[in-house]
């Protein structure tokens, strides 16, 4: 899962939180602006992996953070083969597997108070424009949680479907994801209002 601190001393592990956040989303610009070919999506899978040797986590925790979007990939890969060709299919894809692995390898080596802190920290001056640096962090707290959560969803469905001997079929997969999904919105929504999130 996503967010899951894992306590070390590498380099990765003593970077700040806010370079941390600077170089993933660069990174993550990147892969989607410059590789164009499934030859480069392996370069860049590699070094990818690099990072998580250099951080010390353990294979099986690298493979464990990519398992729970697997299903959303292979939709993925079905509309792009059906819309473009397997070479694009892998691309977009690959970028994506490889974003999901970076932001989770951010979130392997840095707790999320700290990358909380951060970014109110960093949108403090924007206070005097109308914006409230606490909202922002709460939004990407459960940005962080929701990623994760609705793969989650995804498999789960998927998995219910296989061991009903159901045939694949979008329609059936995607319903009751999204009906599970506003259900999940809907009890998030009103455990933060009854939190007094929405107050004034």
């Amino acid at each position: 899962m996503i967010g899951l601190y894992r306590p070390g001393d590498s380099l990765l592990h003593r970077l700040p939180a806010g370079a941390k956040l600077v170089l993933l989303i660069v990174s993550i610009v990147a892969a989607t602006v410059f590789v164009r070919s499934p030859l480069e999506v392996g370069i860049a899978g590699v070094a990818a992996a690099g990072l998580f040797a250099v951080a010390r986590i353990p294979w099986r925790v690298a493979v464990a953070q990519l398992r729970p979007i697997v299903w959303m990939l292979v939709i993925i890969a079905v509309f792009q083969v059906l819309i473009t060709s397997p070479a694009r299919a892998v691309v977009v894809c690959g970028v994506l597997l490889l974003s999901v692995a970076l932001a989770a390898l951010v979130t392997l080596t840095t707790r999320v108070t700290d990358l909380l802190d951060t970014v109110t920290r960093s949108l403090g001056p924007l206070r005097r424009f109308g914006v409230d640096p606490d909202r922002v962090g709460l939004l990407l707290a459960l940005a962080i949680r929701c990623v994760p959560l609705l793969a989650g969803i995804v498999h789960e469905v998927a998995e219910a479907r296989r061991a009903r001997g159901l045939q694949w079929s979008m329609t059936a997969l995607a319903t009751p994801v999204l009906v599970r999904a506003l259900r999940t919105a809907d009890a998030m929504g009103d455990a933060l209002a009854a939190r007094g999130v929405d107050d004034e």
